[in-house]
């Protein structure tokens, strides 16, 4: 059996397929199991030893509907059993019923739904984690979901780009302060200050991971800390954050894509959420959610430029001591 599962983006939606993939190889051992993302994203799943063939999307090459049609013929030719789309939205759509007619898709929240929460009509509650949804698709083939057992892959080449930083990142405490929108960040204010009750607990300098598009942001933090922090924003590709969190002692982190590398690497991970629905996800011993839980949250389906009430409580009343406190309640 040989079968496609597409997930065309992001870094932390390609990674949380990795449980179903699992599943599918530990049921059934001779499959073939296809994996489509775009180019950019690649690195949240190359290296997944539960993938046979990775198929990337390339938006110069494969992008407009006739380039579409043409990549969905092309992919046709490998016969596919079943094409799974994981992301089910345009391009999926339009490539997967290209390929096969035997498509099968995750339920998604409805129009109406989604028309509510925007106009701020209705708070927002996902009926189902992400991962069970995409369990769902699955169905076909009885595939039953096990948990969010996430799984991200370095190499050694990886681990051995960490012995040139030349600073100590064995067993340091690290923050991730950047987000997808900017009310899913906690402040600035609440990392520096997080920053220095790790620095007096621990001894060691927290530090801190984030893209290049985020360095400002993160060299911010840094500053105000008063130098306590290292800003390592834009130094690392994916994979080597991934490497580098694999030998943290734990990490803070906004609802991003560090959150999943984390999880899938199992370092020790504690999770801010303010405007977005922390069921989402599920939680365990080394997973472990901040959520001032206001009166109004949540109040967004992926976040927003600005808080729509005004205050952004979500965040702002959230102290860095109080976030000392659920790491120290937690045993790190």
């Amino acid at each position: 059996m040989r079968v496609l599962i597409i997930r065309l983006s992001s870094i932390g939606d390609v990674i949380l397929t990795t449980p179903v993939l699992k599943e599918l190889k530990k049921k059934y051992p001779d499959i073939v199991i296809d994996f489509l993302v775009m180019e950019n994203f690649k690195d949240s799943i190359s290296g997944c030893p539960y993938i046979d063939n990775l198929i990337l999307f390339n938006k110069e090459k494969h992008d407009g509907l006739k380039n579409m049609i043409a990549f969905g013929k092309e992919l046709k030719k490998n016969n596919y059993d079943y094409v799974f789309d994981l992301h089910s939205k345009v391009r999926s759509k339009i490539i997967s019923s290209v390929i096969s007619k035997n498509v099968y898709t995750y339920k998604k929240r409805g129009l109406l739904k989604t028309i509510l929460v925007k106009t701020k009509a209705t708070k927002y509650k996902v009926d189902n984690t992400i991962i069970k949804n995409y369990f769902g698709a699955f169905k076909v083939l009885g595939l039953e979901y096990q948990g969010e057992d996430l799984t991200f892959s370095f190499e050694q080449k990886d681990v051995e780009k960490l012995k040139t930083l030349c600073i100590e990142y064995e067993n340091v405490p690290m923050i991730a302060p950047g987000a997808s929108k900017e009310t899913k960040k906690w402040t600035k204010e609440g990392f520096a200050e997080l920053s220095k009750l790790l620095y007096n607990k621990y001894g060691k300098k927290p530090i801190i991971i984030g893209s290049a598009a985020e360095y400002e942001m993160c060299e911010k933090i840094k500053n105000l800390s008063g130098g306590i922090a290292i800003n390592l924003a834009g130094k690392l590709n994916l994979k080597e954050s991934g490497a580098l969190l694999s030998k943290a002692k734990f990490l803070v982190t906004n609802d991003s894509g560090p959150f999943h590398i984390a999880r899938g690497v199992k370092c020790p991970t504690f999770v801010i959420f303010g405007p977005t629905s922390p069921e989402m996800f599920e939680y365990d011993e080394n997973n472990k959610l901040i959520y001032l839980n206001e009166p109004c949250s949540p109040c967004s389906l992926h976040g927003d430029k600005n808080c729509p009430q005004k205050h952004f409580n979500c965040m702002k009343k959230l102290s860095a001591t109080r976030v000392m406190e659920i790491i120290e309640k937690n045993g790190r």
